[in-house]
């Protein structure tokens, strides 16, 4: 299979993403307190077909590259990595709401014990990432062709199955996009490049995917709450896929249009640095949002949203640096050598994986 080398698109479609996420949350966990809507809930729900799809592609857009490595080494890579970092926030972030704030230790350890089968708050996309990898790779063990893993995958996408396990739920709505980045790589690289050459008329073409998604998702039916959003078209069965693939790409191709400007470099390194913004955002975004609202330092619902957004994402990389620069709680952002199933000759671990070496390796 062709080898994809690292591109500054991707790591700024990376950091898209991340925006993204951590918007939606600061929108809806903000709304969810004030009971209004804000203006950065009609940008969220403009996204919605494509936010989380577009996340899981570009993860698996460099799957190719290992995939065909021996299961141990690709277990420690592309799972273990990712479970590290899940068990690792977990706890964090139980022990700080149950076991600190209501000094409840049992109910702390049955809550951890039920993530390891329930994926628990934000984190369940490094659960899934975790499980994406090996069913893939089981798969390209198996020798199962695409032309049979992808119908079965967007039906299950189409069919949204409704399950106690968010798993399945998860995993239905969601494994397509990370097959689809695996299997059509190169393609999508191609996509890109093209696009870069002939900028004004992607630029266009973008436009008029912008206007046709708008229109769906606020078509008649639809409903913004201040903790969710009901599309209007665009949530018919079929048409969500079609929305999710297009926008999809179209944030791919937005994105390597964008790195040609030079005020993109930021937006490169935030995505290089994204996985460390998706574990430690919570945190600061609900702290902040607590004295916010108890100081009443913004009473409009938007301008909050917006602010709790920016504390989140800073906060998370200060916290990265401060820790880069100390050397005090590496572990929080690289996985230690006694987590990694690789052992050099000697006996010795491999050295520290950092959070920010998952896209490629």
């Amino acid at each position: 299979m062709e080898k994809i080398d690292r591109l500054a698109w991707v790591d700024a479609a990376k950091g898209v993403s991340i925006i993204l996420v951590v918007m939606m949350y600061s929108a809806y966990n903000t709304g969810e307190y004030t009971g209004q809507v804000g203006f950065l809930h009609y940008v969220i729900g403009f996204a919605t077909p494509f936010r989380m799809p577009e996340f899981f592609l570009i993860s698996g857009l460099f799957l190719s590259q290992v995939i065909a490595r021996p299961w141990l080494q690709f277990v420690d890579r592309r799972v273990v990595h990712y479970l590290y970092f899940y068990v690792l926030w977990v706890t964090i972030m139980l022990g700080l709401k149950i076991g600190v704030y209501e000094l409840d230790l049992s109910k702390m350890l049955k809550e951890l014990a039920f993530a390891m089968v329930q994926p628990y708050g934000v984190l369940w996309f490094v659960y899934l990432l975790a499980i994406f990898g090996l069913v893939t790779k089981l798969f390209y063990q198996l020798s199962v062709p695409a032309w049979v893993v992808l119908p079965v995958a967007i039906g299950l996408e189409v069919w949204s199955p409704h399950s106690a396990s968010y798993v399945v739920m998860q995993f239905a709505a969601y494994f397509v996009f990370f097959y689809l980045g695996f299997r059509t790589g190169p393609a999508i690289l191609k996509l890109v490049d093209l696009c870069q050459r002939y900028s004004a008329r992607a630029w266009a073409a973008l436009c008029v995917w912008a206007l046709v998604n708008g229109v769906l998702v606020f078509s008649p039916g639809y409903a913004v709450q201040p903790v969710g959003m009901q599309m209007g078209s665009a949530v018919l069965p079929g048409m969500h896929f079609v929305l999710a693939v297009a926008g999809t790409l179209a944030l791919c191709i937005a994105c390597g249009l964008v790195v040609q400007l030079p005020f993109s470099r930021w937006l490169v390194w935030l995505g290089k640095h994204s996985l460390v913004v998706y574990l430690a955002f919570t945190i600061p975004m609900s702290l902040f949002r607590a004295v916010a609202l108890k100081t009443g330092l913004f009473t409009d619902t938007g301008l909050l949203s917006v602010s709790v957004m920016i504390v989140s994402i800073v906060s998370s990389l200060i916290l990265y640096a401060i820790v880069r620069a100390t050397g005090i709680g590496n572990f929080l952002f690289e996985r230690p050598g006694w987590a990694s199933l690789l052992h050099r000759k000697g006996g010795s671990v491999d050295a520290a994986t950092p959070v920010t070496a998952v896209v490629k390796n």
